[in-house]
């Protein structure tokens, strides 16, 4: 059983509420349609109940009827949700009348449904843009209590046993935070260690990659690093963090024992921090396209809740797993 379907079935024994904001759109529906068909998630959908019905017969779609259907401008918690938002962001001028315009839009709706524990998680992107879908989550969720950061994180399939956790590689940020600081590169470490073990169930060993290997090189972006893995070994020292270090001491076992000796992650690291995204999102798209390695994501990591961005390019698969992954997120928390 490869990743993907480790991550199914062990979604399909969570019992999930997954909220997809997006339900009447044609992959959004399609997908839905396989996770409720499947059992990965219990489903709700928001949009008009009539038109996500008549898109069901048109796509010829058999399970839609097991989802919840929220239609977002008549549904019994409407006040109820408008009532918390004014509560959420009453210090930024929040008002009852701007607040029940803001829940009718799904975006809003899907979070405040998280916040008040109606839904354990959400998947969108397929219409909006990253930033229309991040917004509201972080105005009503935001992120996890010491993370002020929200990074995104790759789960890269090798096929290579040499590399990894058996082929499989963790690396982050290669989606959200362009220049991270020191405390900010802690900050996505640690998370994307508990994403390694929430996601791909394995025991995290961090490398945090640079152009050096412990001081082999003199610069300010490998201070940075240097002074980003102190801080990540501080907030979490219960995982195997090590850095600075080269790409190939992190992941070549014979590099590792030469440029890093006794370190408890060169040569054998299953997780990879970028010092930038620059970096990262370079980094994982080449291998993605020159060594046709597998690259699942971005998930999403930091906020108190999961939510995910999918790409507006995404395909119905693409919809499925990330649902998926999501609710492996909700179960670890």
């Amino acid at each position: 059983m490869n990743l993907l379907e480790q991550i199914k079935e062990n979604a399909k024994k969570c019992n999930k509420r997954i909220v997809l904001p997006e339900g009447t759109e044609e992959r959004t529906l399609q997908a839905a349609d396989i996770l409720l068909g499947e059992g990965i998630a219990q489903i709700i959908l928001i949009g008009k109940p009539e038109e996500i019905k008549a898109l069901a017969e048109k796509f010829e779609l058999k399970n839609i009827g097991k989802a919840t259907i929220i239609d977002p401008e008549n549904h019994e918690k409407k006040e109820t949700y408008a009532d918390l938002l004014v509560e959420l962001r009453k210090s930024k001028g929040m008002t009852k009348e701007q607040a029940l315009k803001l829940v009718v839009d799904p975006l809003y709706l899907a979070t405040l449904m998280i916040k008040s524990g109606d839904a354990d998680g959400e998947v969108a992107g397929a219409k909006n843009a990253t930033g229309d879908v991040l917004r509201p989550a972080l105005q009503i969720v935001k992120t996890l209590p010491g993370i002020s950061v929200v990074s995104g994180a790759f789960l890269l399939l090798t096929n290579k046993p040499e590399y990894g956790e058996n082929g499989l590689i963790v690396c982050a940020d290669c989606a959200v935070l362009p220049n991270p600081t020191a405390e900010e590169l802690a900050q996505i470490a640690v998370a994307t260690a508990g994403t390694a073990r929430a996601i791909a169930k394995i025991e995290p060993r961090v490398a945090m990659l640079s152009f050096s290997t412990k001081g082999s090189a003199k610069n300010e972006l490998v201070d940075k690093v240097v002074k980003a893995t102190e801080l990540a070994k501080a907030m979490a020292p219960d995982v195997m963090i090590d850095g600075e270090m080269q790409a190939d001491a992190a992941l070549v076992a014979s590099v590792g024992a030469s440029k890093a000796p006794g370190s408890p992650v060169a040569g054998k690291a299953n997780v990879l921090i970028f010092p930038s995204l620059e970096v990262g999102n370079i980094s994982y798209k080449l291998v993605q396209r020159i060594a046709g390695i597998e690259a699942v994501g971005p998930v999403l990591q930091g906020m108190a809740a999961p939510i995910n961005d999918l790409s507006r390019g995404c395909s119905v698969s693409d919809i499925v797993n990330l649902v998926a992954i999501t609710v492996n997120q909700a179960a670890a928390k």
